[in-house]
């Protein structure tokens, strides 16, 4: 190979290493702008709305009823629905999701784990509005056997669902955070005669524990923007209630009603969804930097 060749290769390489960091930066730069561009838009629409409704009685009235009159803005009651879905929800998931992920990386043999594996990946794979039909038409009925008093669009439902839904989220995250564990730690562990047990508990799960807790903020995350499964499964009852048998209105289940095209656009009715959306982007992005401080804390800790 001459001298000519060789530089014109390695100007080939500089060339295309030039054009895919340009493409990575242009892909982080979307990004970027998006989030930047969904900022601006939640809070120019919902600058418009506070002009009119004071924020006061928007965080603490609770009655949310911006379609009928008399008008009123309280959104307690889809704050209170939407916390009933996602805390129901991470109770199912949550536990389900890692004791299935320290089976699937401890105890499963390989041939339990890829018949497992791919039944999991089926459950993400399925649409949402299916487990919506399938609380209607079967959770519920059940639900209304056990506790006769349920009403037939009711918060238990479709905490379960959606329970079911982001359980693989779970599981598969945190089987790859416990597979990720060094195995000379749990060997160590089993050299100071601890129990498999005591292995789990005190050595493999600290270990993966900021791993651990970014699947249970992502599994939450989806809990909170879940949509078409609350959506019929729940209701649509702005219901200021902690009780999972009755039927309640989650944020998202509000933006989805309005967004429909029955209400006029440039409205005060319109503008409570730029609102309503400005307050789950909040309180998502309040939630998400907890959970980056606590996981910065336990990785410095395990590290």
């Amino acid at each position: 190979m001459t001298e000519r060749s060789v530089v014109t290769d390695n100007k080939q390489a500089h060339i295309k290493e030039k054009v895919i960091s340009g493409l990575l930066s242009l892909s982080a730069l979307i990004s970027v702008v998006t989030t930047v561009g969904i900022i601006i838009l939640l809070l120019s629409e919902s600058v418009s709305f506070f002009k009119e409704v004071s924020i006061i009685k928007f965080l603490f009235g609770t009655r949310w009823e911006p379609l009928l009159e008399p008008k009123s803005f309280g959104v307690l009651p889809l704050l209170s629905g939407t916390m009933l879905i996602v805390v129901g929800s991470a109770i199912i998931a949550i536990p389900m999701g890692l004791l299935t992920a320290i089976y699937l990386s401890q105890y499963a043999s390989d041939r339990v784990r890829t018949f497992l594996k791919p039944i999991l990946e089926i459950l993400a794979g399925i649409p949402t509005i299916v487990y919506g039909y399938f609380a209607l038409t079967f959770i519920s009925p059940i639900l209304k056997q056990v506790f006769p008093s349920t009403h037939i669009f009711n918060a238990l439902s479709a905490s379960i669902v959606v329970g079911i839904m982001i359980l693989p989220m779970v599981a598969s995250l945190c089987d790859d955070a416990i597979r990720a564990v060094p195995n000379t730690l749990k060997q160590g562990g089993y050299a100071l005669g601890a129990t498999p047990f005591e292995v789990i508990t005190q050595v493999i799960i600290p270990g993966a524990f900021s791993g651990i807790m970014a699947s249970f903020i992502l599994a939450v995350s989806r809990a909170f923007g879940e949509t078409m499964a609350v959506t019929l499964a729940a209701g649509a009852t702005p219901n200021l209630t902690v009780n999972p048998l009755e039927s309640i209105q989650t944020m998202t289940a509000y933006i989805v009603q309005v967004s429909l095209g029955d209400t006029p656009a440039g409205g005060i009715e319109y503008q409570t969804i730029f609102a309503v959306g400005a307050l789950l982007f909040f309180v998502t992005l309040t939630m998400n930097v907890i959970a980056n401080r606590v996981m910065h804390h336990f990785r410095e800790v395990y590290e």
